[in-house]
């Protein structure tokens, strides 16, 4: 169902609001880490680095989709906040028709530059077939990730993230399934993974876009609306375009990071890449708080009520710092059973030790880097696309840069190190821009820019 963010108890609104949109992301997060946990169980240490030394290059992909996923969440966000009913149908039929262009080129492109992206990041040869395959599969498929994110965005655009929740739960407990059956029955190995994503991701898309076409037409207006708009295009673009350079220079950095972890060997990469899973699974919580401020701020910002998202952000960071301990104490203390999830009794030493020592280093600053996408969502709400650009560049340009000099005092925990000094850099820019942007409790133009 449709709901109103600008009406209500900012807590309320926002816990009832992102609830759904938490379950949604963890049932995403449990069935990417199942892939890896059966590649890995199933068959072997090469396949789980086959697996993770790929994917940086699909987060690069990636990253156009969740640059437009915020792009259009927020444009409509804003229009139906000012109840502009006719202008929020044609953003969403202007947003579905460019994705699924964009994705069908970009699908097109990642297959065509499969061997040479590879080879690009310097996989190594014992697991580079199996990468490059999974990885060419998993691409084939980009059109329907991309498209279902869109639809995503759309429903929570609406003050809906319940209807989406339903679609991964059903996408994600059919991707385990088939992940089992393909990789632990039929011994498919990473083909088998990657297929079964395909698979699962091309069943949610088809009946999100149904549900979406449904509840499109249900909107009552009697402004004109029209199929697309390069008018609409091009507002979407001035937030989209932003977040796609920015997400697309995260997943550049994180290529380089993977770049020197494949230097060490693949034992090493199969250590990283159940650590990184697991780190993915906990900052991506982070990061729907952030998207959950993202569209209650949008709304508000819509409606012309600052207060609200003051409050709303003070809610958002109490809920995220929260999140962070809890994530910090599972990841921390239960380190080894944790990264043991994707190791058979094969896995070498080097591999369980280099996922431990990472998630031992790292953990301990997830409060910084929770508090920072807590204020990211609040910039992106209210269009501040050059302050949120500035505070993630601080992150990733200080990690990348890292990664290459510590290295070479601290060995492979130079590495890892870097991952605390960003996170804490970016947090005290976005806090600092937060501040700064609400400092005034009467002047809506100059909080908002009206």
């Amino acid at each position: 169902m449709v709901k109103d963010l600008t009406v209500g108890k900012p807590r309320n609104v926002i816990i009832s609001f992102t609830l759904p949109m938490l379950i949604s992301v963890i049932f995403q997060q449990m069935y990417n880490m199942a892939d890896s946990i059966i590649a890995g169980r199933f068959a072997g240490e090469d396949a789980l680095s086959a697996v993770g030394a790929s994917y940086p290059v699909t987060m690069i992909f990636m990253a156009v989709a969740f640059g437009s996923n915020i792009g259009c969440s927020v444009v409509i966000s804003q229009l139906f906040g000012a109840k502009k009913i006719g202008k929020v149908k044609t953003a969403i039929f202007t947003s579905l028709i460019a994705s699924a262009v964009i994705s069908s080129v970009l699908a097109v492109v990642g297959v065509a530059a499969t061997t040479p992206i590879m080879r690009l990041i310097n996989t190594p040869e014992n697991i580079f077939s199996d990468a490059e395959l999974y990885f060419r599969i998993y691409i084939l498929g980009f059109v329907f990730l991309f498209v279902y994110n869109i639809c995503t965005a759309i429903f929570q655009a609406l003050g809906d993230s319940k209807t989406p929740l339903w679609f991964l739960i059903g996408s994600s407990v059919a991707n385990v399934i088939l992940d089992y059956i393909f990789v632990a029955i039929f011994g498919w190995g990473v083909a088998g993974v990657a297929w079964a994503t395909f698979i699962a991701q091309g069943v949610a898309c088809v009946l999100a876009f149904a549900a979406l076409f449904r509840r499109t037409r249900a909107l009552k207006s009697n402004e004109p609306s029209e199929l697309f708009s390069w008018w609409m295009f091009t507002k979407i673009g001035r937030i989209a375009i932003p977040s796609i350079l920015q997400q697309s220079f995260v997943s550049v950095g994180n290529m380089f990071i993977q770049q020197i972890i494949n230097g060490y060997g693949s034992s090493v990469i199969a250590g990283y890449s159940s650590a990184i899973k697991l780190n993915t699974f906990a900052v991506t919580i982070f990061v729907t708080f952030g998207n959950g401020m993202s569209s209650f701020t949008a709304q508000n910002y819509g409606a012309r009520k600052p207060d609200r998202v003051r409050r709303g952000l003070l809610t958002g960071g109490v809920l995220s710092l929260s999140a962070a301990a809890i994530c910090f104490a599972a990841l921390f203390f239960a380190s080894r059973p944790m990264i043991m999830l994707f190791m058979d009794g094969a896995a070498s030493d080097t591999a369980i030790n280099s996922g431990i020592s990472f998630l031992r280093i790292v953990t301990p600053f997830y409060f910084s880097v929770a508090l920072k996408l807590c204020c990211d969502g609040v910039l992106r709400g209210t269009g501040k696309m050059t302050l949120f650009m500035i505070s993630t560049f601080t992150d990733l340009i200080l990690r990348v840069v890292l990664c290459y000099v510590l290295p070479s005092f601290y060995g492979l925990y130079g590495v890892w190190y870097s991952w605390p000094v960003g996170w804490v850099a970016g947090m005290a820019v976005a806090m600092m821009f937060c501040c700064i942007m609400l400092r005034k409790k009467n002047d809506d133009r100059l909080v908002f820019g009206i």
